[in-house]
């Protein structure tokens, strides 16, 4: 091998090596960002979504009235929400809470069309956003999920 071809191959390895160390470091960095958005998603869902439905705040109270569904309605949807940010938090359950959590916002959607005339509507398809990324991001752990029901 020439001096001048070791030097190529050479340069070429080092090349390759920094490329994989960079994909690696944006890999962990986007990891570490959808994990943070993940932990925001929970502290919205379970203290300023549901905690207001939990514990029956006026406004939520109000709210529920106002579209005729009551107090049953509210504590079942402030439960499947708190739920919902906790399994946010549990690597396994990540994709399907993520799921849930969008189908519930659907409905959301619908309410505030409907009832609300509108004025909150972008709100639930603003959460949609991050909350199908995380669906995609972490889908693996569904067969993981799938795997451990199909055992027991």
């Amino acid at each position: 091998m020439s001096e001048t071809t070791a030097s190529v191959a050479s340069t070429a390895s080092t090349a390759a090596a920094a490329s994989t160390g960079s994909l690696s470091a944006r890999r962990r960095a986007a990891r570490i960002t959808l994990r943070s958005v993940q932990v925001l998603l929970a502290l919205f869902y379970g203290i300023a979504s549901a905690l207001p439905k939990l514990i029956a705040h006026p406004s939520a109270v109000e709210s529920f009235d106002r579209i005729g569904w009551g107090s049953g309605a509210m504590y079942t949807i402030g439960a499947l929400e708190l739920a919902g940010a906790v399994a946010l938090l549990i690597p396994l359950l990540q994709s399907l809470a993520a799921i849930a959590l969008s189908a519930l916002m659907v409905g959301a959607f619908i309410v505030q069309l409907t009832d609300f005339g509108g004025q909150n509507a972008a709100t639930p398809l603003i959460l949609m956003v991050p909350l199908a990324l995380i669906a995609w991001a972490r889908r693996g752990h569904n067969r993981e999920l799938v795997r451990l029901v199909r055992r027991r």
